[in-house]
């Protein structure tokens, strides 16, 4: 599951079907393969969100 999100994260044009049948082959069906993909895809698109806008920086 960490291999899958870590390449979702960094390289996600490279994502397969290969990747996904590796998730079933360690028992994830398919709804836990989109949860894994939303919770990942979410916390990667806010962590842009506030790292664009500064949130958490002291200002400058």
């Amino acid at each position: 599951m960490l291999d899958f999100v870590v390449k979702l994260t960094h390289a996600p044009y490279k994502h397969t079907s290969a990747d996904v049948e590796k998730l079933r082959a360690v028992g994830f069906d398919d709804t836990g393969i989109l949860q894994i993909t939303l919770i990942a895809a979410y916390f990667n698109y806010i962590n842009r969100v506030a790292d664009a806008l500064g949130v958490g920086k002291p200002a400058e």
